[in-house]
């Protein structure tokens, strides 16, 4: 049984991630820390790292010119531009203007969503809407991020953590049964700072004090995220399941946040999956906040798992604290 008749589907994917490659022997010659103790407890082994040029409209970019390319469209194609981004270029204007300006698109619709690592699975759950209302006929989704530029080089508990990448996907309404069958999304702003960024916004407004006292770098306490972690993610997958009066035994591949190992494993066991169902790419990539999902979907497209009728759960979990979950037929 499905939720609900009309759906919005994928119908191209692409992601971009910078050349640099930073791996964990390169850290232990930064900070404290080993490869053993990096990849037991996180499960990543490099990430990428932009270059002071690039901001995260210039990733975006080019996974959404990749999404374009796949899905055989060009820009004249898209009614709107939606960026999921916690790293943007500027307060205002959105990293969606500046990606419009990169694409000449004319004067369509273009804003973003900060909804942190679970950024793009708002924007699915949003373009869905705007589709399916008539509001938009296709719809370019980007989710791209630079953490590495907010990233705290002397804290051996967060640096190694975080990398730089973009994914993309094109939206349209589907009419051959694929596409959204449920989604589920929740927020809880009262645990805000167990991960966040101090300043740099209207509360703690950028000065030599702030930068002094490295307010411009991400806080995390990273026990207690991780626990909310686990807990919501694989609550919300099962809900979305339900929603989509669907089961675990239905689920031929969970594609998680990239976030943690620990976490990715976590929330497949919550859902009685075999590892080979669960699908992790983080010892690549590290964390790349809204871009993880993105680009775990295009590596699995291109590898030619996603057949015709396969079910995906997709979840994330981030800074908010936001989580959500979507179940998709490919």
């Amino acid at each position: 049984m499905e939720s609900k008749k009309r759906k919005a589907k994928i119908i191209g994917t692409g992601f971009y991630a910078p050349e640099k490659v930073l791996t964990n022997a390169d850290l232990e010659r930064m900070v404290d820390t080993s490869d053993e103790w990096i990849v037991t407890r996180t499960g990543i082994k490099e990430r990428r790292i932009a270059s002071k040029e690039q901001a995260a409209s210039d990733l975006g970019y080019e996974a959404g010119k990749r999404a374009l390319e796949n899905a055989g469209l060009s820009i004249k194609d898209i009614d709107i531009i939606i960026a999921a981004t916690a790293t943007p270029d500027t307060l205002f204007p959105s990293t969606a203007c500046w990606i419009q300006k990169y694409f000449n698109a004319g004067h369509i619709p273009a804003f973003d969503i900060s909804a942190g690592c679970s950024g793009f699975i708002y924007g699915m759950i949003l373009s869905e809407s705007l589709i399916l209302s008539g509001t938009a006929k296709r719809i370019l989704l980007i989710g791209s991020e630079i953490l590495t530029k907010l990233t705290d080089w002397k804290d051996r508990s967060t640096c190694v953590l975080f990398g730089d990448a973009a994914g993309a996907v094109v939206l349209e309404e589907s009419n051959d049964g694929s596409g959204m069958l449920s989604s589920y999304w929740k927020a809880d702003g009262s645990l805000a700072e167990l991960l966040y960024l101090p300043a740099g916004g209207s509360r703690i407004p950028a000065t030599m004090e702030s930068v002094k006292n490295n307010l411009h770098y991400l806080r995390m306490k990273g026990n207690e995220v991780f626990k909310h972690a686990v807990k919501n993610m694989g609550e919300a997958s099962l809900e979305a399941l339900k929603r989509a009066g669907l089961t675990c035994e239905d689920v031929d591949y969970l594609i998680p946040h990239q976030a943690n190992i620990r976490i990715i494993e976590a929330t497949g066991r919550r859902l009685h999956l075999p590892p080979e169902r669960v699908y992790s790419n983080i010892h690549r990539y590290g964390n790349v906040s809204a871009a993880t999902i993105p680009i775990s979907i295009h590596e699995l497209r291109e590898e030619g798992k996603l057949k015709k009728g396969k079910i995906s759960v997709m979840v994330a979990f981030g800074a908010g604290f936001t989580w959500g979950a979507l179940v998709y037929r490919w």
